[in-house]
């Protein structure tokens, strides 16, 4: 077998058409060439993300929510420009393609249904930014900080380390907490029970003095204490105070309450155990029938 034979073979190989799309037939080689120039765009448009989110971005003053969306609004409007020149280059007439994919979307259109509704819900998180890389969220029984916001998904790290994928649908149909958007600065409220005979006066300024010392807790506002109702057993107080990163509140509401429990045993305050009234009766003797000999 000759060079020639086997050139000619290889050039049937890659050349063959395997199936047609709008009459333009698709072969080994131009599926090869498609995937080269993907892959060039993809590489591409990841140097161009590196050089915005690195070099450009970095030094201007835009917030980072926005240079985010920016960087991947490019990284989408590239993908979809190498995809539409790929297409061309192979000789795949894009205009028949819309009106084959028209159809197609009467067909799946039903199956794909949470795949288009998470696409949509992923553009409007980006736009309209009520979600934003970093903020602390609250979904369902999943709290934790946003850490990426794909058009599909939205991955979330969990305050236990691990990275949680929720559906972008999730974000628009449910409700969600976003302890971050707007004003981050977020309320404690602490609620302990105090013996009726403590001093009431002496209650309050060990709350007070117990949120005041705190580093983490703002000045203003200023921290509040509350007789709110009269228990069982106990007066129940609130103790309101506000911090300004909402990350960090379980570890101040700890601290505050450690800091309680110290500030009672230092001015006499009772922190009462639940009462409980046990009333004991005594049984009544019944009266036995005597019976005859």
């Amino acid at each position: 077998m000759d060079l020639s034979t086997v050139l000619n073979a290889l050039d049937h190989f890659f050349t063959y058409p395997l199936f047609t799309v709008n009459q333009t037939p698709i072969t080994l080689s131009s599926l090869a060439f498609f995937a080269f120039i993907m892959g060039g765009f993809i590489i591409i448009n990841t140097l161009i993300r590196r050089f915005l989110s690195n070099q450009l971005l970095k030094r201007s003053k835009m917030p980072k929510a926005t240079q985010y969306t920016l960087t991947r609004i490019i990284q989408y409007f590239l993908l979809l420009v190498g995809t539409v020149i790929a297409f061309q280059v192979i000789g795949v007439d894009l205009s028949g393609l819309v009106v084959i994919f028209g159809f197609l979307s009467v067909g799946i259109g039903f199956g794909l249904q949470n795949l288009t509704s998470n696409f949509i819900a992923g553009l409007m998180l980006l736009f309209e930014q009520h979600i934003q890389i970093g903020d602390r969220i609250t979904v369902g029984d999943t709290e934790g900080d946003v850490a990426e916001i794909n058009i599909r998904s939205t991955t979330i790290r969990s305050l236990n380390n691990v990275a949680i994928v929720v559906p972008n649908s999730e974000f628009i149909s449910s409700t969600v907490i976003n302890w971050s958007h707007g004003d981050p600065k977020t309320r404690l409220e602490i609620e302990v029970g105090v013996s009726y005979n403590s001093d009431l006066d002496k209650v309050i300024i060990s709350l007070l003095e117990a949120a005041k010392e705190n580093p983490m807790v703002l000045p203003h506002p200023e921290p509040k204490a509350w007789l709110m109702s009269f228990g069982d057993s106990a007066w129940n107080m609130r103790l309101l105070a506000w911090v300004e990163d909402p990350q960090g509140r379980r570890q101040v509401q700890s601290d505050i309450n450690c800091a309680i429990v110290k500030k009672f045993r230092k001015n006499g305050v009772e922190i009462p155990f639940p009462q409980r009234d046990l009333h004991l009766r005594t049984p009544v003797p019944l009266p036995i029938a005597s019976t005859g000999t």
